[in-house]
């Protein structure tokens, strides 16, 4: 099961309730290509008990800027609409699965 993709007409409905992490992208980045697998092998993983979603920051421009996202990849972990963790830049599988512990997943 692939992640999640989110688009500004659902975003906020998204992250609203429970865990859901979303990674921050672009087509054009390099090391967000190297995410994108682990994010969806992390989908996999926790399918049931996390939301695992992308945003694609040149689509939805004004959600990365709302949330602050100034460089990619920039994972963002929310739990119940507000913002749990962060993780700028490629951190590996280990990484976003730290950020996913330190947050009680």
């Amino acid at each position: 099961m692939a992640a999640l993709h989110l688009t500004k007409t659902d975003f906020d409905e998204k992250i609203k309730t429970g865990v859901v992490m979303v990674d921050f992208w672009a087509e054009w980045c390099g090391p967000c290509k190297m995410a994108g697998p682990v994010i969806d092998e992390l989908a996999d993983e926790y399918q049931g008990k996390v939301v695992i979603a992308k945003l694609d920051v040149d689509a939805e421009p004004e959600i990365a800027g709302k949330y602050g996202v100034m460089s990619i990849p920039t994972v963002v972990l929310f739990k119940d609409g507000k913002e749990a963790g962060r993780q700028v830049g490629f951190a590996g599988k280990a990484g976003y699965m730290q950020l996913l512990t330190e947050a009680g997943v």
